[in-house]
């Protein structure tokens, strides 16, 4: 704690020096010394370990003690881990009001200047910013970086799709219901999806929720503001279309005892039309089943209308009682802009890199499902149409709202109606405590 508190003091000192007397702010880095860097991520997910060896060749002085757990056990464990003294100087973040709020994350606004972080579009650290005492999200203070900033929509193999005739990924709702239908009509599994754990019919929802109305709405519930509401005229709409695909049978009957690598795994291996999941396996799927898959951005309910989709950073923290915090911030600055960095992000995550928009992205293969990711969010910043993931709305709001409510629906005990005002009550207690 003493190494903590001497370091902001140190910073803070620096900065305001430089602010009056113009001189060049000193950017934190990792020095030459040794340094063992505390570092928490999620299980199954390559990128980050692949960028911390990368980190490593580069800087010889600096190791990475890598812990893992499942996503949904971050999301309960985290305020634990980071209250402990040996707290993580990076860490995987779900959620961050409610870390914020029990200041148990550094709050990195020293660092913005210090680092150039105004290079970076603001629209990338936007979902990042939180209020003093943990709400609204949006605005305020900065308490995180992304290490590449994702979008979700939908993948399709390409085999499967020849055999029903669809010559090119759909560009309503509707032609997307209807080439669904084929596939159910052909005795092809139209949505490969998980709903076990976590609930992955999450990801199918939120992205109906886009088509049916603004992501402005659910933004603002997802940040906390005042008097924001999931249980929309939209919503329920998405809601209701989401339940008529469970009806039809386009999802697996099995569906709620499917974990995420298990779809995957099914996915891959030819079952199932579609899969609503995330940019971050692109090249999973370039590198392990090339010119197999495809990928394309959620359709908008009317031909040419607006696209909304969820598109998040990859959301990485520094513990408030990190022994390491300088080389944590030299650490997420790098990934942004190192070449060699910013290959690792597209080759392996699949995501656009983000950092200062004069950085060149890197190249890809043409034809790739990475290329028609990067394209789709392309169209997707174009259309200003990016939402957070609706379970960030609170550190809880996925494990005790969304997964139970949405595990229901799946298995016919839940009505789009019921869905939405029980994940509303859920929301507002969390809120009130």
């Amino acid at each position: 704690m003493k190494t903590r508190s001497f370091h902001a003091l140190r910073v803070a000192l620096v900065l305001s020096v430089a602010a009056t007397t113009g001189t060049a702010i000193a950017a934190p880095s990792c020095g030459t010394d040794p340094i063992a860097l505390n570092a928490y991520f999620e299980t199954g997910f390559p990128l980050p370990t692949r960028l911390a060896e990368e980190f490593m060749r580069q800087f010889p002085n600096v190791t990475f003690d890598i812990k893992e757990d499942q996503f949904a056990n971050m999301m309960e464990n985290s305020p634990r881990i980071l209250s402990e003294s040996n707290a993580p100087d990076l860490i995987r973040l779900p959620s961050i009001t409610d870390l914020v709020a029990n200041n148990l994350l550094m709050n990195l606004d020293e660092y913005f200047e210090a680092l150039g972080w105004d290079q970076f579009p603001a629209g990338q650290l936007v979902q990042l910013r939180v209020e003093e005492g943990g709400r609204p999200r949006g605005t305020g203070s900065l308490y995180g970086m992304g290490l590449n900033y994702s979008m979700t929509g939908v993948f399709y193999n390409r085999e499967l799709a020849a055999q029903i005739g669809m010559a090119e990924p759909p560009s309503t709702l509707a032609e997307l219901d209807a080439i669904m239908a084929a596939a159910k009509q052909a005795g092809i599994q139209p949505i490969m999806q998980w709903n076990k754990g976590t609930a992955g019919f999450a990801f199918p929802l939120q992205n109906l929720m886009g088509a049916y109305g603004p992501p402005e709405p659910i933004n603002d519930w997802i940040f906390q503001k005042d008097g924001a509401t999931i249980h929309t005229e939209d919503n329920l709409k998405a809601a209701e279309h989401l339940n008529a695909w469970i009806e039809a049978g386009y999802f697996p009957s099995d569906a709620n005892a499917i974990e995420y690598f298990q779809m995957m795994s099914r996915f891959m291996g030819g079952e199932g039309l579609f899969m609503f999941n995330g940019d971050w396996e692109s090249g999973n799927l370039d590198g392990n089943a090339p010119g197999k898959f495809g990928f394309f951005i959620m359709p908008s309910l009317e031909d040419g209308g607006r696209h909304a989709s969820m598109s998040a950073p990859l959301t990485y923290g520094i513990g408030a009682k990190a022994n390491n915090p300088e080389c944590a911030a030299f650490f997420l600055d790098w990934v942004a802009r190192n070449q060699a960095a910013r290959k690792i992000n597209v080759a392996v995550g699949g995501s656009n890199p983000g950092g200062p928009t004069d950085l060149a992205m890197p190249a890809v293969e043409p034809g790739s499902v990475t290329e028609q990711s990067l394209a789709a969010g392309a169209i997707l910043a174009q259309d200003n149409g990016a939402m957070d993931f609706i379970a960030n709305a609170t550190g809880a709001i996925f494990a005790a709202g969304w997964t139970p409510e949405l595990q229901k629906m799946a298995g016919g005990q839940q009505t789009p109606v019921g869905l939405l005002e029980a994940v509303q009550r859920e929301y507002e207690t969390q809120l009130s405590r």
